[in-house]
């Protein structure tokens, strides 16, 4: 998963028509078995899921988190951003002990799943326009839900009953990555994502909370970072803690996801090529660049619009290209005045003056002003006289004041002589 998990939706109650028909035997509320039925179930659970698509697949005890305190101090430090349906009472309540959420819970059944596309493979040339790995094919919220969907119907049809379950995929007050430590999955590495010795850390998460006993695994004890910080090192906003957390208001992945108003201009360049997410803590992980590998599934492959994206595209980008070319897709999230926002960005860090036109052009007709004022900076950063005049015109009728602001200082810096008109 990336280094930022911060999906909102609710998780959902499985209710719907199981693909594997129910046995005979039916017991209402929570389902018992000898322990050699269970070891037995639990292994038939392991084929099914691998046979469905997951790559890592593992159990724990619905026991409260013992690094809550972690978390804890995370929230009391501000380190969650805007992010405040993380620090609700009542999400910290059920993060703090699973059996808040589904009170018949026995086990917990945590799967991993790798994601990274074949374009992300080897190391290219960075192209003019980032995204992050996970968020090139369909959403995978929608893809591991069904999924995990359809391997707790098939426990459902094996025990003979109905199952009372919960399913999350990053959709809920879970502390995932945790749970997939405690489930022998791999570790929590400096950069905050989980790490398998044999797949990397490109790996999404999902869980099925479960009113019925599995077999645990033992937990993934060992730490095999050990002394390296290439991940640190490699973060241009300086956003990776020593304690293994993120302080969210720095990471790219918040600032053009998550963050809903305007980027600090002290962390705009920070950006630079990154459109939607972030992966650099993972691909320069030595973990990653030797064992990560790219999948074979379907729907985490690029969509077209995705497969060489190019920054002037996402520059012009309208309503009703962004609703067809991305429908199911993760770009969805910061909507279409957050792309037109990110893109403004990377235009403006990436100082070619042939963008000028259409910056200019989001100047004009942009109706959000979040996106001229990041427009208006991404002008002062390109210079010439194309953005000098788009800029002056500009100041001549906008009536936002934070734009007209933005706008100012864009003038300023480019009459101060730091550019040269060409």
């Amino acid at each position: 998963m990336p280094a930022l998990q911060t999906s909102r939706s609710a998780g959902r109650f499985c209710c719907g028509r199981s693909p594997y028909p129910l046995l005979p035997r039916y017991n209402r509320g929570m389902v018992s078995r000898l322990p050699s039925e269970t070891a037995e179930l639990t292994r038939r659970v392991r084929l099914e899921a691998r046979r469905l698509g997951f790559d890592l697949v593992g159990v724990t005890t619905p026991d409260p988190p013992p690094h809550l305190d972690v978390y804890e101090r995370w929230l009391g430090a501000g380190h969650h951003g805007e992010m405040h349906y993380m620090a609700t009472e009542r999400a910290r309540e059920r993060r703090a002990d699973p059996r808040r959420i589904l009170p018949e819970c026995r086990s917990i059944l945590v799967t991993a799943t790798n994601y990274l596309p074949p374009a992300a493979e080897g190391t290219a040339e960075v192209p003019e326009m980032q995204v992050a790995a996970y968020a090139v094919g369909d959403d995978y919220h929608d893809t591991l839900y069904d999924r995990m969907a359809t391997l707790v119907a098939y426990l459902e049809a094996e025990v003979g009953a109905p199952i009372p379950h919960r399913i999350y995929t990053d959709t809920g007050p879970l502390l995932e990555r945790e749970l997939a430590q405690r489930a022998g999955l791999g570790w929590i590495g400096k950069n905050t994502c989980l790490i398998h010795p044999e797949h990397g850390s490109y790996l999404l998460l999902a869980e099925a909370l479960l009113g019925i006993e599995l077999e645990p695994d033992p937990a993934f004890e060992a730490d095999r970072c050990g002394s390296c910080t290439r991940c640190i090192d490699a973060c241009p906003t300086a956003c990776i803690l020593p304690d293994r957390t993120i302080d969210a208001r720095r990471c790219i992945s918040y600032l053009n996801i998550e963050l809903k108003g305007a980027i600090e201009p002290e962390l705009r360049e920070d950006l630079g090529a990154w459109l939607f997410g972030c992966d650099i803590c993972q691909d320069v992980c030595p973990w990653n660049l030797r064992f990560a590998h790219p999948t074979n599934e379907p729907a985490f492959l690029p969509r077209p619009i995705l497969q060489a994206p190019q920054l002037d595209a996402f520059l012009r980008l309208d309503q009703q290209t962004y609703a067809a070319e991305l429908k199911g897709s993760p770009l969805k999230r910061p909507r279409l005045a957050g792309l037109l926002r990110n893109a403004a960005v990377v235009a403006g860090n990436s100082g070619e003056r042939l963008y000028a036109n259409q910056l200019a052009e989001l100047m004009r007709t942009a109706a959000e002003p979040i996106v001229r004022q990041h427009a208006a900076w991404a002008l002062g950063q390109i210079g010439g006289s194309v953005a000098q005049a788009a800029l002056a015109d500009a100041l001549s009728w906008e009536q936002d004041q934070t734009v007209r602001t933005e706008i100012g200082s864009a003038l300023q810096r480019l009459e101060s002589g730091a550019d040269q008109p060409g």
